[in-house]
């Protein structure tokens, strides 16, 4: 069973429907699907063409574009804005379009499609297919792009941080570049994809070609993915400068240690030869001695620290 199916007209109205026929009476029919549905195979098999049908029910997809047909062919990523779960692992969805059907297929819930399905039940359906398209298309890339603005907040946060001589953590970073990394994967050939369905010919479209709406979202699409680009160019800047702070600490520690061991250096030696207690060592009768050793050395340490001054060492 698939997860809605709607019988839609050009005013808006939207019919449930229950029967497994890919059309219907309305202007078209919506059908979404779940992946792991086992009666899905056999649905495409009977209703669809063998390469919207191998399209459809593919394990591994990345986003793409293709006419087949008088149909559409549409592999496209949503960011993963579900509970418990990254953004970043983009989740898949299906598309088979022609004039008179709209097939979708997920694995995850996809907002986007939740939010068409809200509309149909009240009322507010598009009005055809090639609204259906630009509604789906504008809600994945707005909460792309969403994301996007949200990423390039938290990188700012860490460059205030960094600029600012706050620890940062190094472990926010690396998570950082590692979300833009992933999110990169799939929106770069998605704004192709966009691109190219913004462009292409094909009856879904009718002969009034409305596709502005397909038009705005990949400019959306390129957008967000010339701003992940930047981001992740201003990350790795982010990387280096903070690999230089940690660097410069560690040699001003390792210079610090350096310089209390060129001064107690002597002091170790001298204290260590007096503290072999054989006979014959100086000042052993004398009360004195102690005091004298103890302002030798403090004269020692002071002619030390002269020395170092002197070499510009410190």
């Amino acid at each position: 069973m698939p997860i809605c199916a709607f019988d839609i007209w050009s005013d808006g109205r939207a019919a449930p429907v229950t029967d497994p026929a890919a059309t219907g009476p309305g202007a078209y029919r919506w059908i979404h699907h779940d992946l792991g549905d086992p009666a899905l195979p056999g649905w495409c098999e009977a209703n669809l063409p063998e390469p919207a049908a191998n399209s459809l029910l593919q394990g591994q997809t990345r986003p793409r574009c293709d006419v087949s047909g008088e149909g559409l062919i549409l592999n496209l990523r949503g960011v993963n804005l579900n509970a418990d779960a990254s953004v970043d692992q983009m989740v898949s969805l299906r598309i088979w379009a022609t004039p008179q059907t709209v097939v979708t297929v997920r694995m995850h819930k996809i907002f986007a499609t939740d939010a068409i399905r809200a509309d149909c039940m009240a009322g507010r359906a598009p009005a055809s297919v090639a609204d259906f398209l630009g509604e789906l298309v504008e809600g994945l890339v707005h909460r792309a792009r969403d994301v996007v603005l949200d990423l390039e907040e938290e990188a700012e946060t860490l460059e205030e941080q960094i600029e600012d001589g706050v620890e940062s953590d190094p472990a926010a970073l690396q998570g950082l570049r590692r979300t833009v990394i992933r999110l990169r994967r799939y929106l770069s050939p998605q704004r192709d994809a966009l691109v190219r369905l913004a462009g292409i010919e094909s009856p879904v479209f009718g002969a009034s070609g409305n596709r502005h709406r397909l038009r705005e979202a990949a400019n959306l699409a390129a957008l967000s993915n010339e701003g992940l680009e930047a981001l992740a160019h201003r990350l790795i800047a982010l990387q280096d400068f903070a690999d230089a702070q940690t660097t410069r600490q560690l040699s001003r520690n390792n210079y610090v240690l350096s310089i209390v061991a060129a001064v107690f250096l002597p002091l170790s030696f001298v204290t260590g030869l007096f503290g072999v207690n054989i006979a014959g060592m100086p000042g052993m009768t004398w009360p004195g001695a102690f005091a004298l050793l103890c302002g030798a050395l403090l004269a020692m340490a002071l002619t030390s620290i002269a020395i170092l001054k002197w070499l510009r060492l410190l």
